[in-house]
């Protein structure tokens, strides 16, 4: 049970004074969470200096200052008129007037009463010699100028929350938290020179320059520090629990292995034959299997995949292999059936795809098929995971594009089989750092080279300029049977949800014009079925154009595509692109990607695209992504199996991760139950980061 020492932290955030039924919701729509705990751990990202008091009459332009002055005289608009409300004010310096826009009611006349002192605090315009501020900041009377002449933080903000409102809250939230035992070593703190974890918190959110936003800060580093042990301790509980589950020993002949390769086109590469020794060495371990493979785009994880299967098959188990979308759960359906043909193996095993476009009689023969044993291989969406879904015996679970699954996702599929292995996929790679704080509990196995025959891409850099000479090339292209995806980027929504798929809508309709009935369209909020039959009209060469959003950046395979076309390439992070361009260069025929950049290209966008000329190497591009984007963004803020890092980050921090994970093997090594004083005090960090369910593991295993 939760310390009760950390109630005021786990208390709704809607019981601080000022928040409402709407703030409540947007903190909620922000968070995803609406604990007090949340909104401290919120740091601010930049500051606003309200301590600048110039002489008005030498104010800087489009500076922000603060000012004492004397209210002189309102002008308020004709009625209907659609002029600013002003106020002229002034104090020994100068002058300086205030401009209201959709003023309601008496509210100026009564922040700004004429004849008395205001403080005023904003940005300032300077137009012919006259000095102005637009709807200040701040405006508070005199005896209220402590609170504004101050360095105030500036929060990364998002669904109509205001700076000054959350300002408040945050200190309000802080003002709440209690004092909580150390679980640092002391003598680690010394040398780092940190304070205590609530003094850290205070002062995190007290902004006195802008070195107290560099993350080497000491009181940045030590939240960072409690993040990352909280992370890698209940990543080694949960390793130490799964080295204990007892599974099966699936050791076998390899008969079914065997016949694969006979039948396969191709060789499997060195690469693919190591992966497989090390998944062959695990499933024959009385323990559990649980193993990430990563494999850059193009890598042969499939083949990889299947491999294994036959093995769990052949010592008489049943296995699925779970996607995150219908569209690439069918794909691998139809790829591993091929391939079992190839092997003459379709006897022999048997296939089905399971999502939630079965219905009826079909999806009861499925289920019954899977629930008496005669499915071997199942392949499908979530829909796996339904509680009416159930096995005969289970004993093998590959799971694709893992990082869209949460942890609980996983345990609900692999909890219906009885100590089933797990074979965690990814085509997005992972930089090292990364990989120790998501799968520190995970054995990783890498896939680097390609299949030989795989084509290498060109990857050109165009400007928003030459679209029409990309456009004009495509003619030619398609003469010659080329396809082409044409990917533009979704645009975020506002307040007033405006229509984020604007851009690819837009692009459509210009491409159908010149390429009439030849051009399709794919983007997320078009519903399943009618994102399949567009697909399968590209694959099948009835359509030549997929205008498209990122919804086809994983899984989705049509040789005869050989040209990408990103648009406002500069807005996707490298993985993203790298995971894009990996859709073409599939066939015999060479490929090319065109990167088109809009007018404002950063020195980090110019960076981004080239290093997408420079190399093919989906490991170099993920460091490389990690260094310009940090890792937060990576594997992208809302898929679900990403840690939400609120204070970490890489590479500024790998020295505290390491020191991390070194502290863990300490603790768990001479207190594996965390019984001592210090480990008592470190389960009081699980529960602060939601780790609930590893104090669990801790006392059941």
């Amino acid at each position: 049970m939760r310390p009760t020492l950390l109630n005021p932290l786990f208390t709704n955030i809607r019981n601080l004074s000022g928040v409402g039924d709407k703030a409540h919701k947007n903190y909620l729509r922000m968070f995803g969470s609406d604990l007090i705990k949340d909104l401290i751990y919120h740091l601010p990202v930049g500051f606003v200096d309200r301590t600048n008091m110039p002489d008005l009459t030498y104010a800087e332009n489009k500076t922000i200052l603060s000012a004492v002055v004397d209210v002189k005289e309102h002008f308020p608009p004709k009625p209907r008129s659609r002029q600013p409300y002003k106020v002229v004010c002034q104090n020994e310096t100068g002058y300086i007037t205030l401009v209201f826009f959709n003023h309601k009611g008496d509210y100026i006349k009564n922040i700004l009463p004429v004849g008395q002192k205001r403080v005023i605090s904003g940005k300032v315009e300077k137009y012919d010699g006259i000095l102005s501020m637009t709807h200040p900041d701040r405006v508070v009377p005199l005896s209220e100028i402590k609170n504004i002449l101050i360095m105030e933080p500036v929060y990364p903000l998002t669904y109509g929350i205001s700076q000054r409102s959350i300002i408040k809250t945050v200190q309000l939230a802080v003002n709440k938290i209690p004092e909580l035992p150390e679980w640092i070593e002391e003598n680690y703190c010394a040398k780092n020179h940190w304070n205590s974890w609530a003094d850290s918190i205070r002062r995190v959110h007290k902004i006195t320059s802008g070195k107290d936003l560099e993350p080497t800060l000491p009181t940045r580093q030590r939240l960072a520090y409690d993040e990352l042990l909280a992370s890698q301790l209940a990543l080694a509980i949960s390793r130490q629990r799964n080295k204990k589950q007892k599974g099966y020993s699936l050791k076998n002949a390899g008969t079914l292995r065997q016949r694969m390769l006979d039948g396969l086109p191709f060789t499997l590469t060195k690469g693919q034959n190591q992966v497989l020794k090390d998944i062959y060495h695990d499933m024959e371990e009385p323990s559990r299997m649980l193993r990430l493979l990563q494999g850059d785009v193009g890598a042969g994880k499939t083949v990889v995949a299947l491999q294994a299967m036959l093995c769990a098959i052949e010592s008489g188990k049943q296995c699925a292999l779970m996607a995150p979308t219908e569209i690439l759960a069918r794909q691998h359906g139809a790829s591993l059936q091929n391939m079992l043909e190839q092997a003459g193996l379709n006897d022999r095993v048997t296939l089905t795809v399971l999502t939630g476009k079965e219905k009826g009689k079909t999806r009861e023969a499925i289920l019954h098929g899977l629930e008496q044993g005669s499915t071997h291989i199942v392949v499908g969406t979530h829909a796996l995971f339904q509680e009416h879904v159930t096995f005969a015996n289970l004993g093998f679970v590959a799971i694709d594009e893992q990082h869209r699954f949460g942890v609980k996702q996983r345990l609900q599929l692999t909890n219906k089989g009885d100590s089933t292995d797990i074979l965690l996929m990814t085509a997005t790679p992972i930089p090292r750092t990364l990989t120790l704080t998501l799968y520190g509990d995970i054995d990783v196995s890498l896939l680097k080279e390609k299949p030989a025959g795989r084509q290498a891409i060109d990857t050109r850099i165009l400007p928003k300029s030459r679209i029409d000479d990309v456009t004009s090339g495509l003619k030619r292209a398609i003469s010659e049977g080329n396809r082409i995806y044409w990917v533009c980027p979704l645009i975020e929504e506002d307040e007033e949800q405006q229509n984020q798929f604007a851009a690819v809508e837009t692009r459509f309709k210009e491409l159908n014009c010149l390429f009439p009935n030849r051009v399709g369209l794919v983007h997320g909020k078009l519903k399943s079925d009618e994102k399949e039959q567009v697909m399968a009209q590209f694959k099948e060469g009835a359509l030549d154009i997929l205008v498209a959003t990122t919804v086809i950046e994983v899984g989705v395979d049509v040789p005869e595509a050989t040209i990408m076309i990103i648009e406002e390439a500069q807005q996707f992070g490298l993985s993203q692109l790298h995971q894009l361009r990996g859709r073409v260069g599939r066939g015999t025929k060479k490929s090319n990607c065109i990167l088109i950049y809009g007018h404002a290209l950063s020195e980090t966008g110019k960076r981004r695209l080239q290093i997408m000329r420079e190399t093919e190497d989906g490991f170099r591009i993920a460091e490389e992504d990690l260094l310009l984007r940090g890792s937060g963004e990576i594997l992208g803020t809302k898929q679900s199996g990403m840690p939400d890092f609120f204070l970490a980050s890489f590479p500024e921090h790998n020295e505290l991760l390491l020191a991390a994970r070194d502290d863990v093997k300490y603790i768990l090594q001479n207190d594996p139950k965390l019984t001592s004083p210090r480990g008592q005090n470190l389960r009081t960090l699980l529960y602060l980061f939601s780790y609930d369910e590893h104090i669990g593991l801790l006392m059941s295993g």
